[in-house]
């Protein structure tokens, strides 16, 4: 029962945390020279920082900013690659050969190398992270997309549409897309655990979110050179971040465990 509603109540957490986050960060980026590197106490209830800024606040900003950069990418590259994939699938042809050599491409390159190269170029900032990691992300749902589009294309439903006369765009609305949307549904809860862990690498690099603005990764790397004085300043951003992402993978396993109709029929 606790690992049925770990996964729900730390999300419904997290969200509360960036949408309401805003009324109560007003002091996270405030410096206070005389609460530096103080631990957890009634003073502060996780701590300070380096700069005397209390860590709590800074968890509560960092969790908005990691929550609208993982929903705005997997969102972007759910729609994008979910497009691409479907309609090179049913058109088939050069186009399809054309996306396999694409994705091909793009597959032979670890993601996140790619997308420090593409944070690089265009420079740090939310914006430019979001579009760094979505052109990295909409490749993951293109190939399965079009993996399902292949094996559902022709299925009785759908060559009775063509028959009709269907547009090729009520196909894949109508036909098509819902078929995709249980794979589709639980590759994306698996992508925002991943974009959770690459918005904070980026950030630990430098690439993302910029200083004063609050970003667990940024929050793990200010804190790792006072590991011995004050290992608070690691310890809270990264047991955060472990609980959102195995959340989020446990999450998308209980998803796939209902929405799989094979393993209902299981004895």
């Amino acid at each position: 029962m606790i690992v049925r509603w770990l996964p729900v109540t730390v999300m419904f957490l997290w969200a509360l945390a960036a949408v309401l986050g805003d009324s109560f960060v007003s002091g996270a980026n405030a410096v206070n020279l005389d609460h530096i590197l103080d631990t957890p106490g009634k003073s502060g209830l996780l701590g300070f920082d380096d700069l005397g800024r209390p860590v709590l606040q800074r968890l509560l900003a960092g969790a908005r900013t990691s929550f609208i950069v993982a929903i705005g990418v997997v969102t972007i590259s759910l729609m994008l690659g979910t497009t691409i994939g479907m309609l090179a699938a049913y058109q088939g042809g050069w186009l399809d050969l054309l996306l396999v050599r694409v994705i091909d491409i793009f597959m032979a390159f670890p993601g996140i190398l790619l997308a420090i190269a593409l944070a690089g170029v265009m420079g740090p900032g939310l914006d430019n992270l979001i579009i760094a990691l979505s052109v990295v992300g909409w490749v993951g749902y293109a190939r399965l997309a079009r993996g399902q589009v292949l094996s559902l294309r022709e299925r009785d439903h759908v060559t009775a549409a063509v028959a009709l006369g269907s547009s090729r765009w009520v196909i894949l609305s109508r036909h098509l897309l819902p078929l995709l949307a249980a794979p589709l549904i639980v590759e994306a809860t698996f992508g925002i655990a991943g974009m959770v862990i690459a918005e904070a690498g980026l950030s630990f690099l430098g690439l993302g979110i910029q200083p004063p603005d609050a970003s667990w990764g940024s929050m793990i790397r200010d804190g790792a050179g006072y590991m011995l004085m004050a290992p608070h300043l690691v310890l809270a951003p990264g047991v955060i971040m472990l609980l959102v992402v195995l959340s989020l993978n446990l999450l998308g396993d209980q998803l796939r465990d209902r929405l799989d109709i094979r393993l209902k029929n299981m004895p």
